[in-house]
């Protein structure tokens, strides 16, 4: 939000704020013998025009009339597309349980992992979509989620809750269904306030 385009230009302002947050985060690791890493998922919401972006294999879904949409697509090495990208740097994608990066990590974008930056890039895809009333809830996930939660499931069982008790009730269904990665969800549902009527002007 500090970008100076940030209302202007949101998209800009996304594609240049990923790169930077994976420099910083880089950066303060610079000392460390930690070579970790994260995905990320961010929806903003500016006036009517929703922006989703992400890096790695976190997720991002809007309801519409009860149908999920998905407004992410999960960057995993044996994606035609990011296998080609990594390939064309001098990486290699191996199976070693799943498909992975140089046989390590199992996403092919996210903000650090300096040892394969050269590879796995924190540059953003991302959607927009223009709001109306007929969208009812956000859901941004980690895939420890889903994993085991399909697009739809996660709809049906946020239903008409209010959003932390439905973000509640996901995390606990993943963990039912036996996911054995780390379980992050957050619930956003939209208040479409009606209008109220303009009075005709009396004479």
């Amino acid at each position: 939000m500090k970008h100076p385009k940030f209302i202007t230009d949101t998209k800009l302002a996304i594609s240049e704020t990923y790169p930077q947050t994976d420099v910083d985060f880089l950066d303060s690791e610079r000392n460390t013998y930690r070579d970790d890493g994260s995905t990320a998922s961010t929806a903003v919401l500016v006036g009517n025009h929703l922006y989703v972006a992400n890096v790695g294999d976190s997720r991002t879904i809007i309801s519409k009339a009860g149908e999920a949409i998905p407004l992410s697509e999960d960057h995993k090495p044996n994606r035609t597309d990011e296998r080609k990208r990594i390939e064309n740097a001098g990486g290699v994608v191996m199976w070693a349980g799943t498909w992975r990066v140089g046989g390590v990590l199992a996403m092919s974008r996210a903000f650090g992992d300096r040892m394969l930056k050269q590879f796995v890039v924190a540059e953003p895809e991302i959607q927009d979509k223009e709001i109306d009333e007929e969208f009812e809830l956000l859901v941004l996930a980690s895939d420890g989620l889903w994993d085991v939660v399909p697009n739809e499931d996660a709809v049906s069982l946020a239903g008409a809750e209010e959003p932390e008790k439905a973000a509640r009730k996901l995390t606990e269904a993943a963990f039912t269904r036996g996911s054995a990665d780390n379980i992050t969800c957050i619930v956003v549902r939209f208040h479409h306030e009606k209008a109220a009527p303009v009075n005709p002007k009396h004479e």
